[in-house]
């Protein structure tokens, strides 16, 4: 199959033929009709968070089921289906109390990758997934059947930038209606965060970016204001917005120091900030501890929106098809794999919400 490799960190994606495994006991192949972009492939192929070499990235796809291996329950050949890099067991501490996020369990496929070049050398699967390519092995868990009249390249990006930045808002911290919301960073994960808090029903939705053509689109997506966060006063300016108090919650989209830095800043008393933008290994950030206890504030992670595969997508999906959530108006753009480089470039400039490859 066709699949765009990575053979060196920082270096261009090339397009070559890799081999993929039948599907074992409890996986699943699925033939893919699309994969967005993450700014998470971004780092990973830029090397911000190691791994090993060569690789298959792109993790947020959809597709059709080609066929299922021994033990594959609810799923069959021709369902349409969202893939994502979710893989729970079902039964460890964490899965137990739907965490599936944290799963502790090992499977064969974290063992052993499916994918393989033409001299047989192992290519692994990035994140779980491997979907920079016409087609994935995943593990049954990572697998979300959809209705049939949700075009595939839109459900793509169901699989983590809308899964991430909704759950962030109504999974990790559970906004309550009535709410002073603040959003640092507004692409694909942080404009989910801002319609996750719409749903919510917060009272205030405040968009921060440095750039003001994100702002604009962050109030087509429902952000009652905007603040560019490159003026100095930005702070001031989000302070004044909430009365003098400061918002209840701020989620931080973008894996920047600088932003997990002033979302602290931006809470009042008993205010969470929530940390989803995952930043490269090493980076760090600074915080008065003192302050943060002595406000009775919060900082929570939210890793994939503390998602679960079949609770949440199918909900996302009714969301979807009922008007609510916008998934069409966040494509940017639909490249074919040859173009894959164009594409990645394109969001590493900040031009995207969600850029496609379409297979």
């Amino acid at each position: 199959m066709k699949a765009a490799v990575c053979r060196a960190f920082g270096r261009p994606l090339t397009i070559e033929d890799v081999d993929i495994a039948e599907p074992g006991a409890g996986e699943v192949k699925v033939r893919l009709t699309a994969c967005a972009i993450c700014h998470s492939d971004v780092i990973l192929v830029d090397g911000g968070w190691g791994g090993d070499l060569p690789a298959v990235y792109g993790h947020e796809a959809a597709g059709i089921v080609a066929s299922i291996g021994p033990g594959v329950t609810g799923l069959k050949p021709g369902d349409p289906v969202v893939v994502t890099l979710i893989r729970s067991c079902g039964s460890c501490h964490y899965c137990k109390q739907s965490i599936e996020t944290q799963c502790d369990g090992v499977f064969p496929l974290d063992q052993q990758s499916p994918l393989s070049d033409s001299s047989g050398q192992v290519v692994s699967q990035g994140l779980n997934s491997g979907a920079f390519a016409e087609q994935v092995v995943v593990e049954q868990s990572q697998v979300c059947v959809i209705p049939e009249d949700i075009p595939l390249d839109v459900a793509s990006i169901l699989a983590c930038g809308v899964l991430t930045g909704f759950g962030a808002v109504v999974n990790t911290a559970q906004v309550k209606a009535g709410s002073t919301v603040a959003v640092i960073g507004c692409g694909g994960v942080g404009i989910n965060s801002i319609q996750g808090a719409v749903h919510a029903g917060a009272s205030q939705v405040i968009a921060l970016d440095l750039l003001d053509e994100k702002l604009k689109l962050a109030q087509q997506f429902g952000a009652t204001h905007a603040v560019n966060s490159a003026e100095k006063d930005c702070i001031e300016q989000v302070i004044a917005l909430t009365g003098g108090r400061g918002v209840d919650y701020v989620f931080v989209t973008v894996g920047a120091k600088a932003a997990i830095e002033l979302s602290v800043n931006l809470l009042g008393k008993s205010g969470t900030a929530v940390i989803v933008g995952m930043p490269a290994s090493g980076v760090m950030a600074q915080y008065d501890p003192g302050e943060l206890a002595a406000r009775g504030q919060s900082v929570l992670g939210s890793k994939m929106g503390s998602g679960s595969v079949k609770r949440d997508i199918p909900k996302l999906a009714a969301l979807y098809q009922s008007g609510e959530l916008k998934l069409d108006q966040m494509i940017s753009g639909r490249y074919a794999l040859e173009e894959i480089n164009e594409a990645i470039a394109s969001v590493k400039r900040g031009e995207a919400l969600r850029n496609v490859v379409i297979f």
